[in-house]
């Protein structure tokens, strides 16, 4: 595996860049879900960056792509908790929307990156 540096990763970039976007929206969250359904979305949304930093970290390209599939279910905890706070009407939908597309882009990325690292093997 290449020895980058994982802050050089679009999809890290971008997953640390949504990370403070959820946090906006988790203000909206009635009182009584701030530490139930909020706690678990931050734990979702630092999954994602940490995972794909840790795996880059661990050196070779078989922990990378387990630190990455890591990544991709948190990320499907994210999409499934935010769509929540949209159908519980805890969040208009327009204020999810563009996060939700992004959190799709960010899926392609890992998606991709997984594919790459997967034809190295």
């Amino acid at each position: 595996m290449k020895n980058n540096d994982f802050k050089d990763l679009r999809v890290w970039q971008h997953s640390m860049a949504i990370c403070k976007d959820i946090y906006k929206i988790l203000r909206l969250l009635p009182i009584e879900e701030r530490f139930a359904l909020a706690d678990q979305i931050r734990r979702s949304t630092i999954s994602v960056p940490s995972n794909i930093a840790e795996g880059q970290r661990r050196g070779s390209d078989r922990e990378f792509l387990h630190f990455l599939s890591i990544s991709s279910g948190s990320l499907a905890e994210l999409v499934t908790q935010l769509t929540l706070c949209v159908d519980l009407e805890y969040v208009p939908e327009s204020d999810m929307t563009p996060i939700l597309n992004e959190l799709e882009e960010i899926d392609k990325m890992l998606n991709g990156l997984r594919r790459s690292i997967s034809r190295r093997l």
